[in-house]
C-alpha cells in the first residue's frame, strides 16, 4: 500500500462514513483504510460481523458513488489540502478520540494546524447571544490573540462569530471547524467571515467538498473542537446547547473546561452556571484562561480592589479612626473608651489623623471630616 492509496481511501471514507462513527472507526483500526474499503466494495459473506446490515449497506452505496480524486482536486484548486493521520501536520491530540477520531481533515488556509493546535483555546457559546455575550467573546478572543493564543470556534452566528472576529481584529490566529465542506460556507451570512479566516487562519472540516451540514453533524463537529484545543471556554449557553456538548467532550478528554458567568436571571447563562456548579472553572478574562491552559508561570495578576487612604494607616491609628462616631463631635475620653485605650494614646492618634485630614477638632470634641465621612460610608456600603 502506498501513501497515495491510503490518502485516496480515507478521502473516499470521508464521503462514506458519518463523522464520529465508532463502528467504522473500529473496523478502520483493525483493517486500515484500504483494507476497510476493500471489504466494503468487495464483500465476502459477512465482512463486518456485529455491524448492522443497514449501516453497512449505506456505507457501500456511498463508497460506490464517491469520487475521491475529484474531491482532492476540488480542495487543491481552493488552495487547500487533505490531512490524514501520519502526516506531519496531523494534530496528534485528535488521537485521544479513539475510534471516533476523524478519518481525515479537509483544510483551507496557510497555517500549520498541528503547530497552531498546540497553543489553542476553544471559545464557544450561544448562537442567539446577548450583546453582553458577544462583547465578552470578542474581548476574550482579542486578548488571547494578543498573547499568542489561537482561538478555535465553529463559525456559527453569535458567540462563535464574535470570537473569530475578535481574533482577526487583533491580527491574531483563528481556526473555524465546520460541520460541512470547507468550500461550503455555513451559515451563509458568514461567507465573508469564513473567507477571511481561510486567508488569515484555517478553515477545517471532516466532510469532503460540497457537503452540507445536518443537526447531528454540528453535534459531532464539537468533539473535534474539544480535542484540538487545550481548553474550552463557554460564553452564554442554555441548558440544551451544543456548546455544552463541546465542554463535556473536553472534560472527558482531560482538557480544561471554563465558563464565563452571566446574570442569574438570564436563561442564556443557565447552562454555563450549571457547568460551573460542576468541574468547570469560572473565568472572567484572558489572563485567567491562560493561567489554566498555559505553561508553568503564566499566572493571572492578583485581583484586589483599589487601595484606600485608610488602608495605609497603622493598625493602632486605624483602630482609633473606627472609634470616632460618624456624626457629631465626641470628647477624647468617649473615643478612648470606645477604642479600649487610654485618653493620652487616643489624643496622640487623633492629632495624627487630624494631620492626615481624617478628623477635625470641634470645640472640646473630635469629628470626622466630610471627606472621611464619605469614605467611611462607602466602605460600609451605605448610600
Amino acid at each position: 500500500m502506498t501513501a497515495t492509496d491510503e490518502r485516496l481511501a480515507r478521502a473516499t471514507l470521508t464521503r462514506t462514513v458519518e463523522p464520529g462513527d465508532e463502528h467504522a472507526g473500529r473496523w478502520l483500526h483493525q483493517h486500515g483504510a484500504t483494507g476497510f474499503l476493500d471489504r466494503l466494495l468487495h464483500p465476502g459473506d459477512d465482512p463486518f460481523p456485529g455491524t448492522g446490515a443497514k449501516r453497512v449497506d449505506s456505507w457501500r452505496r456511498r463508497a460506490t458513488a464517491a469520487e475521491p480524486a475529484r474531491d482532492l482536486d476540488t480542495v487543491h484548486r481552493l488552495g487547500g489540502r487533505f490531512l490524514i493521520p501520519g502526516d506531519t501536520e496531523w494534530p496528534r491530540q485528535l488521537d485521544d478520540l479513539g475510534h471516533a477520531r476523524p478519518l481525515g481533515l479537509w483544510l483551507r488556509g496557510p497555517a500549520d494546524l498541528r503547530t497552531w493546535a498546540l497553543r489553542s483555546v476553544a471559545l464557544v457559546g450561544a448562537r442567539a447571544c446577548t450583546p453582553y455575550g458577544a462583547h465578552i467573546a470578542a474581548e476574550l478572543a482579542t486578548d488571547l490573540a494578543r498573547q499568542g493564543w489561537v482561538v478555535v470556534s465553529g463559525a456559527a452566528y453569535g458567540i462563535d462569530g464574535a470570537a473569530h472576529r475578535g481574533a482577526l481584529a487583533a491580527g491574531g490566529a483563528t481556526v473555524a471547524v465546520l460541520a460541512c465542506g470547507v468550500d461550503t460556507p455555513y451559515p451563509r451570512g458568514h461567507g465573508g467571515l469564513i473567507g477571511r479566516i481561510a486567508e488569515q487562519g484555517l478553515v477545517v472540516g471532516e466532510l469532503p467538498p460540497d457537503s452540507h451540514p445536518t443537526p447531528s453533524r454540528f453535534i459531532l463537529r464539537n468533539r473535534v473542537i474539544a480535542a484540538l484545543t487545550r481548553g474550552t471556554v463557554v460564553v452564554e449557553a442554555q441548558h440544551r446547547s451544543g456548546s455544552l456538548v463541546t465542554a463535556r467532550a473536553a472534560a472527558r478528554l482531560g482538557r480544561h473546561t471554563m465558563g464565563v458567568p452571566g446574570p442569574v436571571t438570564s436563561a442564556l447563562s443557565a447552562g454555563v452556571h450549571e457547568l460551573l456548579r460542576g468541574d468547570a472553572t469560572l473565568v472572567t478574562d484572558a489572563q485567567e484562561i491562560v493561567e489554566l491552559v498555559g505553561d508553568m508561570g503564566e499566572l493571572a495578576p492578583a485581583r484586589r480592589g483599589p487601595v484606600l487612604p485608610r488602608d495605609l494607616l497603622a493598625p493602632a491609628t486605624a483602630h482609633i479612626l473606627e472609634a470616632v462616631p460618624a456624626r457629631g463631635p465626641t470628647p477624647t475620653t468617649v473615643i478612648a473608651r470606645r477604642a479600649g485605650t487610654t485618653p493620652d494614646d487616643t489624643l496622640a492618634k487623633l492629632y495624627e489623623l487630624h494631620s492626615l485630614g481624617f478628623v477635625e477638632r470641634y470645640g472640646a470634641g473630635w469629628q470626622l471630616t466630610n471627606t472621611a465621612t464619605r469614605r467611611s460610608n462607602a466602605r460600609r456600603g451605605d448610600t
